[in-house]
This record gives C-alpha cells, sequence and structure tokens, in this order.
C-alpha cells in the first residue's frame, strides 16, 4: 500500500509539473500570437514526439521528457550584418552564432517578414519572454493564497500543550529538573494542559505571538485568565528572569542565541490555522525573499550536494532539490498518516513552491534563459535611445546570437549543476519523515 500511494504522489506531482510547463509556455504562446509573431510549435515536454496537432499554423504537441517545455517563434535573431543568414564559418565559436540565427529562420515562410521576432519594439519582446515565467508567478500566488486562506498553516495558539515542572535555562542541553531548579511559575500558578490563556494581565490575546511577546517583557507578578472547562477564572504567577531563546524582528527563533527574558514555563499547542488575506500576502513575500536568497545561495550548496552524492555527506533540509527529488517528496506526502486534506494542501503548497522557483529562475538575465532575452531587448532599447538622443545612426536590433557561445557556457553549466541534484536526489534525497 505505501508503494501504491508513493507512485501515486509521484503521478500527481508529475501531472502538476507538467501543466504549470504548459502555462509558462502559454504565456509567451498568447502573447507572440498577441504582437503578430508566428508560432509554429508549443511544446510540452522534450525528446520524441507523443501526440500533436496543427491548429492554424501552429503545433501543440506532447513529447516523451517531461523537464520542460518551448515555442518555437519566427526570427527569434536578426540576419547578421551582411543580411544572410545561413551558416557560413567555420569557427566553432562563429559558427554557433550562425547556426543560432540559421535555426531562428529554419521554417521561414513567405509572407513572413512581417512576423519575425526580432522585428518587434523591444518592449513587445520583453513583455512575450516575461509573460512565460509570469504566468508561473501567478499559479504559485494563487496556489499560496488560496491554500493559506481557506487551509492554512500549522500554528502556536495560546492553548497550554503542556507545563513545565522547573525552570532551565533553555541554553543548557537539557531537559530533566536538576536538585536546586526552582519550580516553574506556570505551575506554581496552577496552569494545566488544555487551558487557553484569553488574557495576560487583564489585555485580551488571541494569537501567541502576542501573548510571547508579552511574557517575555514580563518578569514578576502577573495574572493570567484562561478558559477552562468552558469558564474563565483568574490565575497569579510570579515569571522569572530565563535565558530564552532569541527571535529575530519576524518572531522567528535565531538558531543558538538566547537571551535573558521574562518565563512562565508552557508548551503552546498547535493546530492549523487560516491565515487572513493581509497574513498571506505576507507570507507570500516571505516565500519569495526566501526564494531570492536560495537562487544567490545556489553555487555555496555545491559542495555539499557533492559530498552528499558521492560521499557519506548529509542531505540537508536547505538543500537544493531538482524534478525527481520534489517528486519524491509528493510520493512522501502521500504516504503521511495525515487526514488527506493536510496532504492535498501539502502537495498543492509544493506546486507553489516549484512554480515559484521556475519565476526566479527564469528571471536571471543569462542566456538561454527567458531573462537573458529580456536583458538583450532592454539593452537595444537603452542604446536606440541614446542614438536617438545623440542624433546619431539607428544601430538597429541587437544582436543576441553573437551571445550564444556564452548561452552554451550557461547551459553546460546549469546541466552540469542538475545532474549533480539528479544524482544527489537519487542516491540521498531529502525527506520529509
Amino acid at each position: 500500500m505505501t508503494i501504491l500511494l508513493t507512485v501515486l504522489g509521484i503521478v500527481i506531482f508529475a501531472v502538476g509539473l507538467l501543466f504549470s510547463i504548459a502555462w509558462h509556455e502559454l504565456g509567451h504562446l498568447s502573447t507572440a500570437k498577441l504582437f503578430g509573431i508566428r508560432v509554429p510549435q508549443y511544446m510540452v515536454g522534450f525528446g520524441p514526439t507523443l501526440w500533436s496537432r496543427r491548429r492554424g499554423d501552429t503545433e501543440y504537441g506532447i513529447k516523451a521528457i517531461p523537464l520542460g517545455g518551448y515555442i518555437r517563434m519566427i526570427g527569434m535573431f536578426p540576419p547578421g550584418a551582411d543580411g544572410r543568414i545561413e551558416a557560413r564559418s567555420t569557427s566553432p565559436w562563429r559558427g554557433m552564432i550562425e547556426d543560432a540565427r540559421s535555426a531562428a529562420f529554419e521554417e521561414l515562410k513567405e509572407g513572413d517578414e512581417t512576423r519575425l521576432f526580432y522585428t518587434r519594439k523591444p518592449w513587445k519582446r520583453m513583455i512575450v519572454m516575461f509573460a512565460g515565467p509570469f504566468m508561473n508567478l501567478v499559479l504559485a500566488v494563487v496556489i499560496f493564497m488560496g491554500v493559506a486562506m481557506s487551509f492554512g498553516f500549522q500554528t502556536q495558539t495560546t492553548e497550554v500543550a503542556g507545563v513545565q515542572k522547573c525552570v532551565i535555562s533553555q541554553s543548557e542541553d537539557r531537559e530533566k529538573c536538576a536538585a536546586g531548579d526552582p519550580v516553574s511559575p506556570a505551575r506554581a500558578a496552577g496552569l494545566q494542559e488544555g487551558d487557553r490563556i484569553v488574557a495576560f494581565n487583564g489585555e485580551r490575546v488571541e494569537k501567541w505571538s502576542v501573548l510571547s511577546t508579552l511574557i517575555r517583557e514580563t518578569i514578576g507578578p502577573a495574572t493570567l485568565t484562561v478558559e477552562r472547562d468552558g469558564k474563565e477564572q483568574v490565575l497569579r504567577a510570579t515569571l522569572a528572569k530565563n535565558m530564552v531563546a532569541e527571535k529575530n524582528s519576524d518572531g522567528e527563533v535565531v538558531p543558538d542565541k538566547f537571551v535573558p527574558a521574562g518565563y512562565l514555563g508552557f508548551a503552546a499547542a498547535t493546530e492549523i490555522v487560516p491565515l487572513s488575506f493581509g497574513e498571506s500576502v505576507d507570507r507570500m513575500g516571505d516565500m519569495i525573499v526566501t526564494g531570492v536568497e536560495s537562487i544567490i545561495a545556489l553555487p555555496s550548496k555545491i559542495p555539499d550536494l557533492w559530498n552528499a552524492a558521492f560521499s557519506d555527506g548529509e542531505r540537508k533540509d536547505d538543500s537544493p532539490v531538482g524534478v525527481v527529488g520534489a517528486a519524491r517528496i509528493g510520493g512522501e506526502v502521500m504516504t503521511l498518516d495525515v487526514p488527506a486534506q493536510n496532504q492535498v494542501a501539502m502537495m498543492l503548497f509544493l506546486l507553489a513552491g516549484f512554480n515559484l522557483s521556475l519565476f526566479l529562475f527564469n528571471m536571471l538575465p543569462l542566456l538561454p534563459l527567458d531573462g537573458g532575452h529580456m536583458a538583450g531587448a532592454l539593452w537595444e532599447s537603452v542604446r536606440r535611445s541614446l542614438a536617438r538622443l545623440f542624433k546619431r545612426p539607428d544601430p538597429g536590433p541587437f544582436d543576441v546570437a553573437k551571445l550564444m557561445p556564452v548561452a552554451y557556457v550557461v547551459a553546460g553549466i546549469f546541466i552540469c549543476f542538475t545532474l549533480l541534484v539528479l544524482i544527489a536526489d537519487v542516491v540521498n534525497p531529502v525527506k520529509i519523515m
């Protein structure tokens, strides 16, 4: 049964992956057609074609390897300076440029002269290239916001899950009370498991973040209004000064750092709580910031990935994960002993994270990524504007094809990194349980 559920999770993620790719390419396709660019192909996947059908002047299809997708637009690169488009050089680097230029005109038909990608204004080309990643961003935001507001996140509450017996500095690596440890203020006040704290020193509280701050700011006598068996009662406690985990401005615990603060001595219960629209936006913003930081940190992750793949190195929780690794996580989600709605929410969050990663990765200003083409169009716009400003001749379209040797190097680096992640995902995968 476990194997069946794992396979089911992998299949569900694969379907979500294919939809995300198709959605991405739909952004390119729709805007290209909007601006009158001819698109001969719209394909989901790579390799041999499994199915295709032609509608108008575009062939729509699905290929065998679901690791990406593409659309083909006529005239991605301008002709050479002499107006010729065929390959004509024995230089390997020059050959790359001319091969790319030739491929851009491979399916040129009569009447296509007015439907070439490079002839469109730079702002239109930027929209076409941005539309793909933007579709992934939209999908990520819609999924994340929808699940956050309807289902929610595991969140600490003001309910008491347990009461500490004594005061132990959180900087000490122990859980058992020792002789001489004072009784915890919560235990001395009569706080019990299952109580819900509804007010602190007369101030009504509903969120754990607010209650935690009030406790930390108080040393000495305090009143706790708790709800027990449907009735409210007031308990009196004397909060102790203790070394507790430091928190940052976002209320998150800073690892291995401790500060003196007020201490009550109980564990807060957790439950899944839907977020408000504003809270969901804030959490989505945090997710985007984390994603950007992860992209920036990718080079620093390579040594750990190498050790995890080829030696006994630990695969860290924040290690980069590829399609195979994400699919395995999707399979694990389906085997968790949690309610079905929790599994659905986790799968959707996984898909939202994947789409956000697609957006951020494709926005890198490097060929052959969408961001690289956008950077080329932006540079063309800048230099044409400067030419008009200084009354110089129009420099014409920026020849992105000249950057193809660099694009091949970048693509080679991406392929090597992808293979490293793939090996690590197979031999030492990230696990959620």
